[in-house]
Order: structure tokens, then sequence, then C-alpha cells
């Protein structure tokens, strides 16, 4: 996957600048959206108990307290590790979608090589299945990984493709996903039509980044909104719901505004300040009491 050239990794998060020789001025989609408060917790537990109960170690370091604190650090990342290794995944399956729509747009690619490295980790199932898909929906590219922008709410991101499918723009979000146990590749969240929605929205498109050249957004009228969900047994495309995504843009500007107040006070100083103890006026010496000399 391309990375997008005018995106930067700040303390606030992934923020987005104009050109390569300004700084960063707005949040990402994925950005704003990550302001959605959400619990892991019951993950982050599961993930390490999971990986405690099935160390192969486990029993010949039960007699050894070092050799135990050991292996529950090792479960205590296990979480953090398996989250990492999932996004490295993704971020393989996402640039083999993104080689195969510039080889279709006659552009220079590397597909044979992001499916080697596919291959390298016993992934290529989810390369296989996705040329299934393209080929079945005889999807024609248009704009892959684009990057765009909108000035009224603020924000920016690059979204993972816009193509025509049937006759209809489409702009497009994959998901890499897991397979359930009956080998049907695991249900998208219903965060994603946000994520679409704010790229419908965009009014501004990239064209030279270096320049800091925009042209205004022309795929944002009434295109069909496609999450897709790549498996490594099938590849499952779902449509944005038009009747709700009014309620999903609503949401998400929201979740902008709450982005703005968290920077906001993120710099308007120290939340709190140290008091000192209150100076109260001398007691008054009691009555008929002495002076030590």
């Amino acid at each position: 996957m391309t990375d997008p050239l005018l995106a930067h990794a700040t303390d606030y998060g992934r923020m987005y600048a104009r050109s390569t020789t300004e700084g960063f001025s707005v949040p990402s989609i994925t950005t704003v959206i990550g302001q959605q408060a959400h619990s892991l917790d019951g993950w982050f537990g599961y993930m390490g108990a999971n990986s405690l109960a099935n160390d192969p170690d486990l029993p010949r370091l039960l007699g050894s307290p070092a050799g135990l604190r050991q292996a529950v650090n090792k479960a205590a990342k296990a979480a953090e590790v398996y989250r990492d290794d999932a996004a490295q995944r993704g971020d393989r399956v996402h640039n083999y979608c993104e080689q195969v729509a510039l080889r279709a747009l006659g552009r220079e690619h590397r597909v044979e090589e992001s499916r080697d490295i596919l291959a390298s980790h016993g992934e290529q199932a989810f390369a296989a299945r996705f040329d299934e898909w393209w080929e079945l929906y005889r999807v024609e590219p248009l704009a892959p990984e684009i990057t765009v922008w909108n000035s009224s709410v603020g924000y920016a991101g690059t979204l993972d493709l816009v193509a025509r499918i049937n006759g209809r723009i489409c702009l497009i979000d994959y998901k890499t996903k897991g397979t359930n146990r009956d080998g049907t590749v695991k249900a998208l969240d219903d965060k994603v039509v946000m994520q679409l929605v704010a790229g419908m929205k965009a009014e501004e498109s990239l064209v030279d980044p270096v320049a800091g050249q925009w042209e205004p957004w022309k795929y944002g009228e009434d295109p069909v909104l496609l999450a897709v969900a790549i498996g490594e047994t099938e590849v499952r495309p779902q449509r944005a719901n038009p009747e709700v995504l009014k309620h999903h843009w609503w949401k998400f500007c929201a979740l902008k505004r709450v982005w703005d107040m968290s920077a906001e006070v993120s710099t308007a100083g120290p939340a709190l300040l140290g008091i000192a103890p209150p100076a109260y006026p001398a007691a008054p010496a009691a009555v008929g009491s002495t002076k030590l000399a």
C-alpha cells in the first residue's frame, strides 16, 4: 500500500498537509473516527490468557519463578503482537490490490513482486480470492489510492480505490479480514460506512503533492459506497445503505468536533494546578498561659 506522501504521524493522530512543503493542518478520516470510544479490555485479556495457555514451554516453566514471569510478560504482549501482525498483513494485501489496479490502468506496477511477498508469508490465498472478485465484478479502476480533502469540516484521507462497476462509480475501501470457523470471512464493522461517506463528502482530490495542486472532487455525486472484505476463502463486498448515510455523516462531523476540542484542550495549558495551604492569622495566646523560657 502506498503511504500517502502528505500524511504525518503526530501527537494528535495521523494528520495531512496540503503539500510537501507545508505543515500538517487537518486530521485523517481514520483519526477522526478513532475518537469514538471502544473498549478492547475483553479481547486483550483473552489474547493474553490464550497465549499463556498455548505456550509450549509453560509446563517446563511452572517450577521456575523467573521463567514463569517471562512467560507472563510474553502473554501480556500477545494482543499487541497480533494487532501489529494483522496491520502488516493488511498493508501487504492492500499493496497487492493497488498494484492490480495500476496494472489495469496501464501504469507502472509491481503485481508479481507484491504477490510473491504475500506468498512468502503464506498469504497467497488473499491474492487469489481478490483476483476472482476483480474478474467477477469486472472492476474498471479510475483512481487507486487517491488523497482527498474537505476544508469545510476540516479533514483529509486516502481512498483505496475509485472504480466503475456495471456503469456505476464506486468508492471502495478494502478490509483484510480473517476467516470464521464455517469458512466465511469475518464481518465488517459499521464504522467503515463513516469512512466511506467522509470520502464521498470530499471537496478536493490531490493532483500533485509536491506543488500542492488540488482539483475539485469529481466522484462525490451519488457514488456506490463499497466496503470489500478480503479473506483467504472469499471476498465479500457490501454496499453502504443509502438510507443511513446522512446519520453516519452527522456522526462523523460530531467526532470531528470532539477531535477539535481535544486538540484545543491539549494546548490550552495544564488542567490541574498545585495549591498552597491557606495563610491563617496566628491564633491568640490562651489566658493564663505561660511561655517557656
